[in-house]
This record gives structure tokens, C-alpha cells and sequence, in this order.
């Protein structure tokens, strides 16, 4: 596993936004484990995740795109801190662009903030978590609303590795629909692979128990392919 991978877990851990326990995630699922990246609050944090997500991208889709496009509400601090790291990290002035939940009707009008969409343009979407592909439904008529452009793929920070609607994971869904390629910055195979029985400043996030549940949710709503 990438040394960037194993500190983007950590870091996960450190700002409480990786969690263990029981949990209902929106779906309805019950589920061991949760990742909620509203608990990215102060600057730094949201700094050293943008430089995560850069490095993700960018191995992914490279830094020849024109659009980071982030969907609200967490979207909008993702696609922004993102930008920034990709700059300073690869020199690649991206722009970003966010839609609001209510289109505003006066000053800077319409559904968009940030940048225009542009005919032509090459995007890429940014999004915290995919469980179950839903959001991305509501994200691509907006994008596509704005402009003829080519939507590239979608990065999220923790694939799930759990089924959509059908028998693939949401991520895997998502691309054989869309047509386009979809990456994270780490998957729970990972994340499952850097914590189980193995101590963290003094304490085991993973342990048997808790390995047990992830394995009894995953033979219930894990991918099958």
C-alpha cells in the first residue's frame, strides 16, 4: 500500500471522521464503521485532506482537466481545497465549481458557484463517500445542464466496497452506467488491512471484534464483483 494511502487512514482516525461501532448509514444500513468528512473543521485539516485528494486525482486522471467539480453541500469545500493542492502540488491552475440547492435569483444568479461550466470542458466530480450511487443521479443533470462537456470520473475519498442496486459496488456501478472511471483515495479492504490488530498511538482501532462485524456487514452488502 502507497505511504500516502497509510497516512490519509491515519489522519481519518485523527480528526474522528473514521469511526467503529454501530452506526445507521443513509441508506438504512447498519454498519461497524462510518466515515462522515463533516468532521474536517479547521483549516489545516482541510489543507492536508486537499493534498490527499490531489495525489488521488492525479494518479487517476492526471492533471489534464479543466473543472473539479464538487457537489453540495459537502462538495464545496472538497472541490476547493482540492484545487489548491493540485496547484501547489503539480503547478495545474484547476478551477472549481459547486451547485447551490436553491438557485439564486439575484447578484450572481443561477445554479452554479465558483466557475462556469463551459462547453468543451474537461471534468472531474469530487464527492466524501459513495454507498450507494445516488447522489451522482442528481450531480450529472446539473453539469451536463450547463455544458456540452466530457465528465472524466468521480473521486471519493473512501470506496465502501458495498453493493448499489445490484450485485457491484457503487463506484463500479457508477462507471459501467456513466461510462466514465471512478477512484478513491483509500478502500476499507485498506483501511482494514493498516488497522486490524495493529496499535495507533496506543490503541487498536480494528480488533477482533470489530474485524468480525466488518466481515459479517460485508458478507451481507459486500460487492460481489
Amino acid at each position: 500500500m502507497e505511504q500516502y494511502k497509510q497516512e490519509f487512514i491515519e489522519f481519518m482516525v485523527d480528526c474522528d471522521v473514521l469511526k467503529f461501532g454501530d452506526f445507521v448509514t443513509k441508506s438504512g444500513r447498519k454498519t461497524p464503521f462510518f466515515v462522515n468528512t463533516g468532521f474536517y473543521r479547521t483549516g489545516a485539516q482541510l489543507a492536508k485532506l486537499g493534498t490527499y485528494y490531489a495525489t488521488a486525482i492525479n494518479a487517476a486522471f492526471g492533471c489534464d482537466f479543466d473543472l473539479l467539480f464538487g457537489p453540495a453541500y459537502k462538495g464545496i469545500p472538497l472541490s476547493v481545497a482540492a484545487t489548491i493542492a493540485i496547484s501547489q502540488q503539480y503547478g495545474k491552475e484547476i478551477k472549481y465549481c459547486s451547485n447551490r440547492k436553491e438557485i439564486k435569483d439575484h447578484g450572481d444568479k443561477g445554479i452554479l458557484l465558483g466557475s462556469p461550466i463551459e462547453d468543451g470542458q474537461k471534468v472531474v466530480i469530487i464527492e466524501d463517500v459513495t454507498t450507494a450511487g445516488t447522489s451522482i443521479q442528481e450531480t450529472l443533470p446539473i453539469i451536463r445542464s450547463q455544458g456540452n462537456v466530457d465528465v472524466m470520473g468521480l473521486v471519493v475519498s473512501v470506496d465502501r466496497m458495498e453493493r448499489g442496486s445490484g450485485e457491484k459496488s457503487a463506484l463500479q456501478e457508477i462507471s459501467g452506467t456513466y461510462g466514465f472511471k471512478t477512484t478513491a483515495i483509500v478502500t476499507m479492504a485498506e483501511v482494514v488491512e493498516h488497522l486490524y490488530n495493529r496499535p495507533y498511538k496506543g490503541k487498536v482501532y480494528i480488533d477482533d471484534t470489530i474485524k468480525a462485524a466488518i466481515d459479517a456487514y460485508y458478507a451481507q452488502y459486500g460487492a460481489k464483483a
